[in-house]
């Protein structure tokens, strides 16, 4: 409903400027929230307005002074206030109240989603890689990054009305199984791999490796394991679909834990025989170049010297990894037909990401350019009371273990049905908000104490947030309220509460444009702050029912959209806690 407001503000200065409101509407913002005094609601910057075709004569200041002037006071726009080259708008309290907490009544879930800030971003269809662990292998806890921000990033682009397919893309091909192979063929038992697989894989693993620095014959059985693999010979084929089979079987308990889910699993073996349809268009087009230890290589250098390059080819004839990422990509596009694809790891791989759609261009793939890499950086210091962690479900273990500790500690704490499963969510909760609090480059120091605050920008008090207006509306759930008088909501709190909503649809915006997950949650923490203090000084028991319907109406109007946006980052909202 912002948006109601931003065409109001732009029919306003479209009089003015000469300039159709269509064009204004993008550069019309809210003014953030003010502790210190009552702010304007919406603003704009006269530069923009200038750049946009604007005429107005005199330096800028001048200039503010002489539009804001021209604005005249209507039933929504109360006053224009020129300020340090920006003109700020009041708005009339009363409509901002109707109109907003209006539509947050009868259509919650559209709230902010459907703005017409947000519909050039509706239609096509996105898909998502992420979180793409190895198989044979217990899920890493440094894999926790690329799924969350992946589930986020294909969760916003749902909610803004994109088709999103979500593609896990395992490591499930490589040299590495050729040793995994060759080991569990030395030593393996199909009895641990039934009883305890991931971490009897694990085990033959690691021996493996460590054997390899002794014992000369390991390298060429693992090498021979792989080529058997390639030609598909059905021992070694079957070998590694048991692994694989088991690996995924055993990773999507895991995602259910984290309330993720993908539409399509797949890995490099599916794109390994794509490889040499690959080389192939890469040799007709002139772009493959053999090398003098008779390696495959693509010039990536802007002058063609070759002091850039991509290494597709071993001098064995086999593919290397970025090899059966072109074969994918391509696969992709004629499976999917997606307007854009988007691949989340980490900053380690930003080089390879640049060399593939490097690749893709000059293959004549204009669609290379809907290619992304969201890139993040690395989680220090995570660990359990049992030490430096490894495994993801120990951590998940970790946050449920610590969260029922609080729980019970806690004065507030409610008698729960399954208390296990509410510390779970909380727990995970404080996990993400953690890890999306600062830019996605950025390497972070994990603290176990501040991630499970209960006061602060953390998980836990953004949960607790939601549950306290749950129990408030639950208290008063057979009193009927309506928005029909929102004249009790004109104090200070509950402006405040209003003036941070209009911000809704352009944080979304935001996040859409950087796939920042931090916008979002820096909105719905200093939402969070704000209706705590309101619920604090504003009570529902005992008050008039006029006073109560309303503000009634504006917790069940704030508890929506908090819960539409923690969805949005990935986290279940808890009811009782």
């Amino acid at each position: 409903m912002a948006c109601f407001f931003r065409r109001s503000v732009a029919l306003q200065l479209a009089k003015v400027c000469g300039v159709s409101e269509d064009a204004l509407i993008p550069l019309i913002s809210a003014v953030p929230v003010s502790k210190k005094k009552a702010s304007a609601d919406l603003r704009v910057s006269v530069i923009s307005l200038l750049r946009s075709g604007a005429a107005a004569d005199g330096d800028l200041q001048t200039q503010t002074q002489a539009l804001a002037n021209q604005i005249r006071p209507d039933a929504v726009v109360e006053e224009a206030v020129a300020g340090r080259g920006v003109i700020h708008f009041r708005l009339n309290k009363l409509t901002l109240a109707q109109k907003l907490l209006g539509q947050l009544l009868s259509e919650p879930d559209g709230f902010g989603v459907n703005s017409e800030l947000l519909r050039h971003l509706q239609g096509g269809r996105t898909l998502v890689e992420f979180s793409s662990p190895n198989i044979a292998k217990r899920f890493h806890a440094g894999h926790l990054r690329s799924t969350i921000i992946g589930n986020f990033i294909a969760n916003l682009k749902k909610a803004l009305g994109k088709e999103v397919i979500r593609v896990n893309y395992l490591g499930d091909w490589g040299m590495q199984f050729g040793l995994l192979g060759a080991g569990f063929e030395r030593f393996g038992s199909q009895e641990k791999l039934r009883t305890q697989p991931l971490e009897h894989l694990f085990e033959v693993y690691v021996r493996v490796n460590r054997e390899a620095d002794g014992d000369p014959s390991v390298r060429p059985a693992a090498a021979e394991f792989y080529r058997r693999l390639v030609r598909r010979e059905a021992q070694a084929l079957q070998l590694w679909t048991q692994f694989r089979e088991i690996t995924v079987l055993e990773y999507k308990r895991i995602y259910q834990r984290l309330g993720v889910d993908f539409d399509h699993y797949s890995g490099e073996s599916a794109h390994d025989g794509q490889t040499q349809s690959v080389l192939d268009e890469l040799r007709t087009k002139h772009l493959l170049k053999t090398t003098e230890k008779g390696t495959g290589v693509v010039d990536l250098s802007v002058t063609g010297d070759m002091s850039s390059y991509a290494t597709l080819v071993r001098s064995d004839g086999t593919s290397l990894y970025i090899t059966r990422d072109v074969a994918a990509a391509l696969d992709r596009k004629q499976r999917f037909g997606f307007d854009e694809m988007i691949y989340v790891t980490d900053k380690s791989q930003t080089v390879h990401f640049q060399q593939l759609f490097h690749i893709l261009t000059a293959m004549g793939h204009q669609w290379a350019e809907r290619c992304h890499h969201v890139a993040f950086g690395l989680v220090q210091g995570m660990s359990t009371r049992r030490g430096e962690v490894v495994f993801l479900e120990d951590v998940l273990e970790e946050a449920r273990s610590r969260m029922i500790n609080n729980m019970r500690q806690s004065t507030t704490s409610k008698v729960l049905e399954d208390p296990e499963q509410t510390a779970e969510r909380v727990g995970i909760s404080a996990l993400i908000i953690q890890d999306f609090k600062g830019p996605l480059m950025s390497d972070y120091k994990f603290d176990w104490d501040k991630v499970l605050q209960t006061q602060g920008d953390t998980g836990v008090f953004l949960q607790y947030t939601h549950a306290r207006l749950c129990s408030l509306l639950r208290r008063h759930a057979s009193e009927p309220y309506s928005c029909s008088d929102v004249s009790p909501l004109m104090d200070s709190r509950s402006v405040s509460v209003l003036q941070h909503l209009l911000r809704y649809d352009e944080v979304l915006l935001q996040s859409a444009n950087d796939l920042q997950p931090r916008h979002l949650v820096n909105f719905l923490m200093t939402l969070s702050h704000l209706v705590a203090s309101a619920h604090r000084e504003l009570p529902v028991k005992g008050s008039p029912a006029a006073t109560a319907q309303a503000r009634l109406c504006l917790f069940s109007s704030v508890r929506s959209v908090l819960a539409n946006g923690m969805r949005i980052l990935g986290i279940t909202p808890v009811e009782k806690m």
